[in-house]
């Protein structure tokens, strides 16, 4: 497994050129790092943070807890991802995140963040942009379910997380992970467990996807980013060739 200061410096280095110094600023961080077993939560709704989360391995979700005790997935968050990164900024936390499957976390204190910020302005930058990363896939998660149908709104959130994937070096082949459940991916998506089924029946008949056993696997990239209605500009990424799928 990689260490969690590499992790960091890899996932920054695709948005942001940092210089040697910065990359020592990071590497003399603190990093204090947990195993989380599926559906443990590790920060909740109200949580005071003084901490930063810094995902090493696995999938985290981003959620809001209704007061039925629901919950609606916000977004989804793979190695190298900073998941609470507008903790930095404000007093209290206004949605959990919790592990899809096993996953681990290294949590960095916030005070030695603010620190490394006054050292090193372009880390801050680093960090700072990926709170607008994350804003620019809520506004896409929006559109997704509020303007596409079931169909689109399913294939386009797949074609999100493979393409990330690939983008953190977690695609093998034409397979990830994806340890999410069909009510996790109806409380995604807005869907009634029925429709998730037919729907994601839908998409195996069209021999583009599969998802079993907690895999994402694409067979035809093109086609399955065509029902999906799928650009990845807004995420951003230095890198944009699509994957051989």
């Amino acid at each position: 497994m990689e260490k969690a200061h590499d992790v960091l410096i890899r996932n920054l280095g695709e948005h942001t050129a940092l210089a040697q110094e910065d990359v020592a600023e990071i590497r003399g961080l603190t990093f204090v790092q947990r195993e989380f077993a599926p559906n443990e939560d590790f920060i909740r709704q109200g949580d005071e943070p003084e901490h930063s989360a810094l995902v090493v391995s696995g999938m985290i979700a981003r959620y809001r807890l209704l007061d039925s005790g629901r919950r609606q997935y916000l977004a989804f968050h793979l190695s190298g991802d900073l998941p609470d990164s507008q903790g930095l900024f404000i007093d209290q936390m206004d949605h959990g995140l919790c592990a899809l499957g096993p996953a681990s976390v290294a949590f960095i204190p916030h005070r030695e963040l603010f620190i490394a910020f006054r050292r090193r302005p372009t880390f801050a930058l680093s960090v700072w942009r990926e709170t607008l990363l994350d804003a620019a896939i809520f506004r896409e998660a929006i559109t997704n379910n509020s303007a596409r149908p079931m169909h689109a709104r399913m294939a386009h959130l797949f074609c999100e997380l493979f393409y990330r994937a690939r983008a953190a070096q977690l695609v093998r082949g034409n397979r990830c992970r994806l340890p999410l459940s069909l009510a996790q991916l109806g409380e995604t998506l807005g869907m009634a467990i029925a429709t998730v089924n037919r729907t994601l029946a839908d998409l195996r008949r069209s021999g583009t996807m599969d998802m079993h056993d907690g895999e994402l696997i694409v067979m035809k990239w093109r086609e399955l980013q065509r029902l999906g209605g799928f650009s990845p500009t807004y995420l951003h990424l230095k890198r944009q060739s699509p994957p051989h799928a």
